[in-house]
């Protein structure tokens, strides 16, 4: 971080800012009134955005050095696409597509904006925990790859953001004290959505704060109430404003000047009434509505001090009027108002701007021109580096002798992969408490755990070394999967908000993929490049019941976009898969999006506890050779068991069973059996049903739009090259494989877990969701009774 410069003088960052306000309320305005909205309102958040313009203009113009990294509240990404445009960063075309097809995105968005987002926003909370995980990051790449260009993460937060449970997961968790690079800055206007708050929360919020090791800041008042306070009495003033419930003060916006006393004084003590007695009417909004938040002197201020305090994070409370600038301020229905067409003019002649220059930018040869043109320059970045220059090996080598699950498997992998000079120091670990129940126990006995301090071990375990360090590599969290995916996103961006690619991969038990779902989906949606493990995972899980039996978590796998869902059932297909996945993190960030399904840059992984034995892999392995079964492996399936001369006769049915996982050996079961009445049976291993189903919809979308017969993929035609039905088995809901008769053409019966789980063997288990041979079987039967 550079050495602070002198603030720009307030009258020309005032100009900025009234720039800033018009941009930012005229962009939702063109999107709303001068173009073709279709069936349903553009919308926007006028409001909302006006009460964020002056902390906004002060960190772009004021504050901000070229390492620093922000995120954005939702609702002010007008304000952010406008002083973007200010500083030269983004096309005048964009400013009247807001909210249209390749225009400004409604919320800020590393992947579809234009003009640099660092952090994506939309679904509260996240956003503003995400710079504390990046901050977290930049910590331990500092510690393993060399400090790197000082940066602040600073999230921009509406006050009702902190009604997220995860906020409050975030500043608790371990990983993230002692940040004190991280600032986040609150937009306290006591309004929500529907209404003023009508408490005044700010005090609870900052115990709060206070007791995860925070700093606390307020910018409250503005210079002029400051002034009146220090007259003689003047805390009188302040203790009546302080006390004055929210409706109370948001109300005093809308009452007409000559009524505004009353209604200020309305139970003020009457010393109160004395002090203000001299102020005139015209006088006293501009007064008693000064707050902190609108006056650019008190926000640097209040800025330099959570600077100032550099071992923990800080919070600022920034009061702020929702609408300010605005003749919609205050309003307790202004979240989604707009103004009005005559408003907008008025708004426009009072600024002194025209029709005809309402969207230039400002006078480069003016004062406020010239600071935009330096802050431009300053906070210019170099383009990122986003591919490691390392080689992954196609395979870690995994012995695979003996039954085998696919969650040890993973350990195994991992510890291998530790050894390799190339691959080894760019891992990272990290899990919620469950690390060594998931199998990571031997990768964090040769790396350790990552700790800003080395930590003394008290207890000896001779069977786990939790040795805590600044050169681990293990990251471990409290129990919250919120955290574990908003950690893994900022893990998966470090290449660009820490300029270090890492190897990140982390591990939960599966059925709470879902708890951690909106993070995953925020983390997948910033385009964030990491492998997470989700197991142990279905009712195979059998003692465990229904709480801890995961069925709809493969569905999600498949379906969320940037998101490669794999399944594999074997240890050397895991090895194979995961090698590919870290290389495909190596190697740099995926194409653009495209309209049609493209592989992400996040893999998921869905691993069982149960021992397989491994011998028909190897089978297939010795049939098809390596380089052959290693591509099908890689492409999402092969032909795990071959019905062989049976399939040739022409008097036998054939049938295929599709299956991935933990169920595989019913399934192999089920094809003898089959053998054994005369219906060839072949078994298919879907490594990756995700890559499959990504596959079949790139031909499908194609047909679809080129008016042409669609094609089936190569690799569904390599695990299905005999037209016949298909059974799907699934330890999973039977509709995430259900779609593969559809892409075959061909009948289909999928056998799944459609109901909760609950205690058991995995045979009583099984049976009860026929998962037994005995169905399987019998669901073949069905499939080819509908030929």
């Amino acid at each position: 971080m550079s050495e602070p410069a002198a603030a720009p003088d307030q009258t020309v960052l005032d100009e900025v800012q009234q720039r800033v306000l018009w941009l930012a309320t005229r962009i939702v305005d063109a999107a709303n009134r001068e173009r073709e909205s279709g069936e349903i309102k553009v919308g926007g958040h006028q409001a909302s955005s006006a009460s964020f313009v002056t902390v906004m203009t002060a960190l772009w113009f004021a504050h901000l050095d070229q390492g620093d990294r922000v995120s954005v509240k939702p609702h002010a990404s007008p304000v952010f696409h406008a002083i973007q445009y200010l500083l030269g960063n983004l096309d005048r075309s964009y400013l009247t597509q807001l909210r249209a097809l390749g225009g400004l995105q409604s919320y800020p968005s590393r992947t579809k904006d234009p003009d640099g987002v660092d952090f994506s926003t939309g679904s509260v909370g996240l956003g503003a925990a995400a710079p504390l995980f990046a901050a977290a990051t930049r910590r331990y790449v500092d510690a393993h790859f060399g400090e790197r260009e000082q940066s602040r993460f600073i999230a921009l937060m509406g006050d009702a953001e902190l009604d997220e449970g995860n906020v409050w997961e975030a500043i608790a968790d371990p990983v993230s004290q002692g940040l004190g690079n991280v600032t986040w800055v609150v937009d306290f206007n006591r309004q929500s959505l529907d209404r003023v708050i009508p408490g005044i929360r700010i005090e609870q919020w900052s115990q709060q704060f206070e007791a995860a090791g925070w700093q606390v800041v307020e910018a409250k008042y503005g210079r002029r109430l400051q002034a009146a306070f220090a007259e003689p009495g003047g805390k009188a003033l302040r203790d009546w404003i302080d006390a004055m419930p929210n409706p109370h003060y948001q109300s005093l916006f809308a009452v007409p000047e000559e009524e505004l006393r009353k209604r200020f004084l309305d139970g003020a003590p009457d010393e109160v009434a004395s002090l203000i007695a001299d102020v005139s009417d015209a006088e006293l909004r501009p007064l008693v509505t000064d707050l902190g938040g609108h006056d650019l002197d008190v926000v640097l201020e209040a800025l330099a001090a959570c600077d100032a305090v550099t071992d923990r994070p800080s919070v600022l409370f920034a009061y702020t009027i929702k609408g300010w600038g605005l003749p919609i301020a205050g309003n307790p229905r202004n979240h989604a108002s707009l103004l009005t067409g005559e408003q907008i003019e008025t708004l426009r002649a009072d600024l002194g701007l025209t029709p005809e220059d309402e969207w230039e930018r400002l006078d480069p040869a003016s004062d406020a021109g010239i600071l935009a043109a330096k802050r431009a320059e300053l906070l210019r970045r170099p383009d990122p580096v986003d591919a490691l220059e390392i080689t992954v090996p196609s395979s870690s080598g995994i012995g695979t002798t003996r039954p085998m699950s696919t969650q040890e498997a993973l350990g195994r992998v991992m510890v291998n992969l530790s050894r390799d000079e190339d691959v080894g120091p760019h891992l990272v670990t990290t899990a919620p408490d469950v690390a060594t129940s998931t199998n990571l126990a031997g990768f964090i006995n040769r790396v350790g755990v990552f700790s800003p301090s080395a930590q003394r071990a008290w207890d000896e375990d001779p069977l786990l070394s939790w040795t805590e360090g600044p050169s681990g590599q293990h990251l471990e969290l409290g129990i919250s999967e919120m955290n574990l995916f908003l950690l893994l996103g900022q893990l998966g961006l470090s290449w660009d908000l820490s300029a270090q690619p890492l190897l990140a991969v982390g591990t939960l038990y599966d059925p709470f993929v879902a708890r951690g779902l909106d993070a995953f989906i925020h983390s997948a949606y910033n385009g964030a490049r990491f492998v997470v493990a989700g197991t142990p995972s279905g009712v195979t899980l059998a003692p465990e019941g229904g709480a801890h039996q995961s069925s709809i978590t493969a569905s999600i796998g498949i379906e969320l976009p940037g998101v490669t869902f794999i399944e594999p059932t074997y240890a050397a297909a895991l090895d194979w898969l995961l090698c590919d996945a870290l290389g495909h993190i190596a190697g740099g960030a995926p194409e653009a999006p495209t309209a049609a399904p493209t592989e992400g840059g996040a893999f998921y992984l869905r691993l069982s506890t149960r021992p397989l034995p491994q011998e028909p892999f190897e089978r297939a392995r010795r049939r098809l050779g390596d380089a052959v079964l290693r591509r099908q492996v890689l492409a999402g399936g092969y032909r795990l068991h071959d019905a062989g001369e049976l399939a040739a006769s022409e008097d036998a049915p054939v049938v295929n069973l599709a299956a991935c996982g933990a169920v595989m050996p019913e399934v192999l079961q089920a094809a003898e059996d089959l053998a054994d009445e005369g219906v060839a049976a072949h078994v298919v291993d879907l490594t990756s049903p995700g890559r499959l189903y990504s596959a079949w919809q790139r031909t499908l979308r194609q047909g679809v739009r080129t008016a042409t017969s669609p094609s089936i993929p190569g690799a569904l035609r390599a695990c299905f090259p005999d037209r016949a039905p298909v059974v799907t088995v699934h330890d999973a809901s039977s509709h995430a494989l259900s779609w593969i008769g559809s892409a075959l053409g061909v009948p289909s019966v999928p056998l799944g877990v459609d109901d909760f789980g609950q205690s058991g063997t995995i045979q009583e288990l099984y049976e009860l969701h026929d998962l037994l041979p005995g169905s399987i079987v019998n669901g073949a039967l069905a499939a080819l009774s509908l030929r």
